[in-house]
């Protein structure tokens, strides 16, 4: 029987296997990712911070005055963006409001052709 009497037996899904085998791929790949970092930490491997401690720490201060920039461009965006949505809002109530007030004078125009 379904639910409260809706539907049969047969109808009812039952996801709790595929959960199961869900949750025992992804704590196998979990081990095997702790597996892989514990092995290229051993030995030599590609890694992106083995390059780190090979850099001189004043290209280390331009890459950070690089990032500052970007990020400042991105606020710099951000504000623009929020300027141009705001007056983008404001035209479209000032439209609004246009067209309310054409409304209106059409509906006088229509009472004033139909008393006639």
């Amino acid at each position: 029987m379904g639910f409260l009497g809706f539907g049969k037996k047969r109808d009812i899904v039952d996801l709790t296997e595929h959960y199961k085998r869900q949750q025992e791929k992804l704590a196998r790949q979990q081990g095997q990712t702790a597996n892989s970092i514990t092995q290229t930490g051993s030995g030599e491997g590609f890694s992106v911070f083995d390059n780190l401690d090979n850099q001189a720490p004043s290209s280390a201060t331009s890459e950070d005055v690089d990032f500052g920039a970007g990020e400042g461009s991105i606020e710099e965006r951000r504000k623009r963006l929020a300027k141009r949505l705001m007056e983008m809002t404001t035209k479209i109530e000032e439209l609004s409001n246009q067209i309310y007030h054409l409304q209106q004078r059409v509906e006088l125009l229509e009472k004033k052709t139909s008393i006639r």
